[in-house]
């Protein structure tokens, strides 16, 4: 797992990570961005992403083959 500052690939991890930056401006999160070109929580988050001004973790994909404890299952 690496820290990125660039927008993901995959189109659902990025919807994911403007959301949460969406709720956290809603809660009362400064905006990173001085002038935004839009005052909607939902297009300073995406602002903020495509800027590379976002860090965050992308976890492994989690594959089916081990079951809840870690263990890999039996074929």
């Amino acid at each position: 797992m690496a820290v990125s500052n660039q927008p993901p690939d995959s189109r659902f991890s990025y919807v994911v990570l403007v959301a949460r930056r969406a709720r956290q401006l809603m809660a009362g999160g400064r905006p990173l961005i001085d002038n935004p070109k839009n005052n909607k929580y939902t297009r300073v988050a995406e602002e903020e992403l495509q800027r590379g001004l976002l860090d965050y973790e992308l976890h492994e994909a989690f594959d089916g083959t081990e079951d809840k404890d870690g263990k890999k299952k039996k074929s």
